[in-house]
């Protein structure tokens, strides 16, 4: 595995719910140029509060995460804790408290036990090794499945340059922003602000995914930027990048909870962004849609009532077209309906295509299936 030069990281376990790891560090040996997006839920976690507040100035050197408790609805408490947790971490590293963002994931207003997560705090300096990111990726998941790790090399002025991204997510899905939680960390050198490359990848890939249309108070996204291996095109970080946040969006969609199979919905020939949001969107988010996809039913018509009930997004039913795995299914005959139904049980990756032809533009949204899974998962979350 690349990492990119310069960083400095660990996961492990300290306790707070059960014996995986709950607890991560990473750390850049200099200052990062940095960029970040958060939820937009009305009722953020106090880290995102925290968070907005240390990452103003563009500049992070370290990032500390816990997982199994988001440290939300917790008031001024919860805020002064997260606070405290940047203060001892800041400390142990030798390093400014706004120069630390804290994340933390997991179960909502339930107070952070801080008895565990200070004295972790104290001791993040000895833990760190180089590199070692996968560590992380592994710490930051809660009802994840698997870590969701990706990495690009693009040419630098130094020779090479690592991107490396990592992300949570698995349940409380459907970004207005960013999404649940990602890392993204690099030893390019890239001229501008950070804000504008991150925000626009963001758009074309967290934002454009959903498991069960619930937008977390914890979501965030950030970009560290050292430097260490020169200068690199823009152009290419920025495809490079947009490639990363798209490999994790769709991880995060594949790995949803009790999900089986990965939804791909493409919008074709749509009136504009707004448009494709708001009709792919209204597809992933059908629990019609997802259940009759997950029993391999294909049941075009619910596609229809998706469609047809963004009520301000009026599509003509004679210009709409919809694909399964590029067969069409608007008045399917018997015979393609048996087709599409084994096309919907064999593969776990499943390819919609909606053509709107109201337009040009096209996007890709991607979510999963709907299954027994997510309701036990669900139903006992806490107990």
């Amino acid at each position: 595995m690349d990492y990119p030069k310069g960083f400095f990281s660990f996961g492990t376990n300290i306790g707070i719910k059960d014996k995986t790891k709950d607890f991560g560090v990473i750390f850049s040996e200099i200052p990062c140029k940095a960029a970040a997006v958060f939820t937009k839920n009305n009722f953020p976690g106090a880290p995102v509060i925290v968070g907005k507040e240390h990452v103003k100035d563009g500049v992070l050197q370290a990032v500390v995460i816990n997982s199994k408790n988001s440290n939300v609805a917790t008031g001024e408490k919860g805020i002064e804790n997260s606070r405290l947790i940047c203060s001892e971490i800041a400390k142990s590293l030798g390093i400014s408290t706004t120069s630390v963002l804290p994340s933390s994931t997991g179960v909502i207003g339930v107070p952070l036990p801080m008895q565990v997560i200070l004295p972790a705090c104290a001791q993040a300096k000895s833990n760190l090794k180089p590199g070692n990111l996968e560590e992380v990726a592994e710490a930051i998941m809660t009802t994840d499945t698997r870590k969701k790790v990706s990495v690009r090399k693009i040419k630098s002025s130094k020779g090479d340059a690592v991107i490396f991204g990592m992300a949570k997510g698995a349940g409380m899905i459907e970004p207005n922003m960013a999404t649940m939680l990602s890392y993204i960390l690099t030893d390019a050198e890239i001229e501008g602000e950070l804000y504008p490359i991150l925000k626009d990848c963001a758009d074309l890939s967290y934002n454009c995914i959903t498991i069960d249309s619930d937008t977390s108070t914890s979501d965030t996204v950030v970009l560290l930027g050292n430097g260490l291996a020169g200068k690199v095109d823009p152009n290419e970080f920025k495809s490079a990048l947009l490639e990363i946040c798209i490999d994790l969006a769709k991880e995060i969609a594949r790995d949803g909870e009790g999900a089986s199979k990965l939804i791909e919905v493409r919008i074709k020939k749509s009136k504009d962004e707004s448009q494709a949001r708001k009709i792919g969107k209204s597809i992933l988010n059908s629990p019609l849609i997802k259940t009759a996809i997950y029993g391999g039913d294909p049941n075009w018509g619910r596609l229809v009532m998706a469609v047809g009930k963004v009520f301000d997004e009026p599509i003509p039913f004679e210009s709409l077209e919809i694909y399964f795995g590029g067969l069409p299914v608007k008045g399917a005959d018997p015979e393609t309906l048996k087709k599409l139904s084994e096309y919907l049980k064999k593969n776990s990756e499943i390819f919609v295509d909606v053509v709107l032809n109201t337009g040009n533009k096209e996007m890709v949204f991607w979510g999963c299936d709907l299954t027994e899974g997510y309701v036990k998962e669900n139903a006992y979350y806490t107990t």
